[in-house]
């Protein structure tokens, strides 16, 4: 009995301790990376996004892991080539709420971005989507089919084939269990976190270098507890939500633009090639020597590609735009 309660004694103190532990992380990560953007209010959720330039709005979605950051070097570009570049941190990321009680899936996100646009008076953007944000935009474009001027992809995820959740995903379980991963998320993430985020970059960016900038970011943000959740949550919502939309991608009539890398490795590469032979009105781009996290790493490419899709919402070309590598599948 004594031992026993030892041991209890022992599970709470340390319990404690990695509390203030991660208490005291997310202070000093929200300190170093404050928002630096404005905030727009959809349904009563509150959205953080990042704005640069005038002209034709661009908005960007990011993937599941860090925030509107990930384009911060996209929309300098795209501001200096004329476009108006807004990213959003998605519900739950960065600095945006995610709504309470309720599944959040790509069906609602889509509905909150709609509505964040209407609220700050945007009108017929076109939508750059990242991995995870693949399957966002698409249903998007379903839900909404007049609102958009024309969607790029980025290593989009699109199907439920291939996807990591596809035959479950127990950390995804437990780190969404109501009372459980509400415990753990608060006291061995911020002592096993910073593993398994260096492992999941590494996976995520090879065989291309892990920017050490991108890698701090990660650590501070993706490991607040509520971030983690989010991407939890996102990554259950996939599978269900890609099934739903994927018998209806054909009907998509809005410009569309695939961008993949030669080098991806992840199932998204095959999603994209799926995608195309779909929807054969788009345009597939491959970048021989990219891998998956374009843009982190090619921001002129994903300009490139806005220009690209630009010109066909609008029924011309610029010689540039003619220039660009697009290759259909041979």
């Amino acid at each position: 009995m004594v031992a026993i309660t030892i041991l209890l004694a022992v599970v709470l103190i340390l319990s404690g301790a990695f509390y203030g532990y991660g208490r005291y992380k997310v202070r000093m990560a929200e300190k170093r990376y404050p928002p630096r953007g404005e905030f727009v209010e959809a349904d009563g959720v509150k959205l953080h996004f990042i704005r640069k330039g005038e002209g034709r709005p661009v908005v960007f979605l990011h993937g599941g892991v860090l925030t509107a950051e990930d384009y911060r070097e996209t929309i300098d570009i795209a501001a200096r080539s004329g476009y108006c570049g807004i990213a959003f941190d998605r519900p739950g990321y960065g600095y945006s709420e995610r709504p309470d009680g309720e599944r959040v899936t790509p069906g609602k996100q889509a509905m909150l971005l709609r509505r964040a646009l209407i609220g700050l008076g945007i009108e017929k953007p076109i939508l750059v989507a990242h991995s995870w944000s693949g399957v966002l935009a698409l249903t998007y474009a379903l839900e909404y089919p007049d609102d958009l001027a024309g969607i790029v992809t980025l290593g989009g995820g699109f199907y439920p084939e291939g996807y990591p959740a596809e035959k479950g995903d127990p950390i995804s379980t437990i780190a969404t269990a109501p009372v459980l991963g509400a415990f753990l998320l608060r006291t061995l993430l911020p002592v096993v976190g910073p593993l398994l985020t260096n492992a999941v970059l590494r996976e995520t960016f090879k065989p291309e270098p892990v920017p050490e900038s991108y890698r701090q970011a990660t650590l501070a943000y993706w490991l607040r507890p509520s971030q983690f959740r989010a991407n939890r949550e996102d990554v259950l919502a996939f599978v269900p939500a890609a099934k739903a939309a994927m018998e209806r991608y054909k009907r998509i009539r809005t410009p569309l633009v695939i961008v993949v890398g030669g080098e991806d490795p992840f199932p998204t590469k095959e999603h994209s090639y799926r995608l195309h032979r779909e929807i054969p009105e788009s345009d597939l781009i491959v970048l021989p020597h990219a891998a998956h996290m374009i843009p982190q790493i090619h921001p002129l490419d994903v300009i490139n590609a806005v220009r690209a899709v630009s010109g066909r919402s609008t029924g011309e070309r610029s010689a540039k735009e003619d220039a660009e590598p697009i290759r259909h599948l041979p």
